[in-house]
């Protein structure tokens, strides 16, 4: 296992309290669009899970990874479609590296003068 996720999850849970102390209209904001995403109910758990866990790994955050992984497995996504939808995100990062590599040299040809 490359990571304990459960004490991932709890270990922001448990620094969250910290930032609702400081800032609470701030994270009742967070946990209000989390709850808000879903309740248009046009995609289900599942597919809302998949994507984000997809957009979790783009985004190299591995809280989200924790939490959404959790809620995955309760909305019932299996390894073969986690496995899917991680293989959309991989080459969407592979083809966002690839159009900043021609703004690269874009910038490159710009900057001759």
């Amino acid at each position: 296992m490359l990571n304990d996720w459960t004490q991932v999850l709890a270990n922001n849970r448990q620094a969250a309290g910290s930032l609702a102390t400081h800032h609470p209209k701030l994270l009742a904001a967070f946990r209000g669009l989390n709850e808000a995403q879903g309740a248009t109910g046009t995609l289900d758990a599942k597919t809302r899970e998949l994507i984000a866990l997809a957009v979790a790994v783009t985004t190299r955050c591995d809280g989200c990874i924790a939490a959404h992984a959790a809620a995955a497995r309760q909305a019932g996504v299996t390894e073969a479609e986690l496995s899917e939808a991680l293989a959309t995100a991989i080459a969407l990062n592979a083809g966002a590296a690839y159009v900043y590599s021609l703004r690269a040299m874009d910038a490159l040809t710009d900057s001759k003068g």
